[in-house]
């Protein structure tokens, strides 16, 4: 699969905003409101795409990487750079992930050098983690709200 990053346009956005995941990954989905849609679109967003222009997926740096109540529990103090992503629905459980985020992991260390990367994800998604674990992530910091627990897990080799 050949990948390559553009900038989140609308349409991209609203695609992204109608993707249903099956449960548990069912959390992950979204509704489409302006609040939303503007999120996608703020710059901190990117689309990730196929040869043939379809939407593979996206991720994000920055503070929309984050769960804003893991601030309160210090999630986020080091100087990171934090990722989120999210894949297709229809692409996620087969076997596309490691190049998914490879490619992405590769944009952030070109871009940012030698600051280590952090992601949070639910605790409840092994399937994640266990991919992170094979790019070389490890557990930083836990934290909850009342209805999940996350994790984040940061890759600090030097670049």
């Amino acid at each position: 699969m050949n990948l390559f990053m553009e900038n989140m346009n609308e349409e991209m956005a609203i695609n992204i905003l109608k993707w249903k995941y099956e449960e548990p990954y069912d959390f992950y989905n979204n509704e489409i409101t302006y609040e939303s849609k503007q999120e996608l679109l703020d710059h901190s967003y990117y689309a990730i795409v196929n040869e043939f222009k379809e939407l593979i997926g996206f991720f994000c740096i920055g503070k929309n990487a984050q769960v804003p109540i893991g601030i309160q529990f210090g999630a986020y103090i080091d100087d990171f750079v934090d990722m989120g992503l999210g894949m297709n629905p229809n692409l996620v459980g087969k076997g596309n992930g490691f190049e998914f985020c490879s490619f992405i992991i590769n944009f952030i260390k070109e871009t940012y050098k030698s600051t280590p990367i952090r992601l949070t994800v639910a605790k409840f998604n092994l399937r994640a983690i266990h991919l992170y674990e094979k790019l070389g992530f490890v557990l930083e910091d836990e934290f909850s709200t009342d209805l999940i627990e996350f994790i984040t897990m940061v890759k600090k080799e030097t670049y």
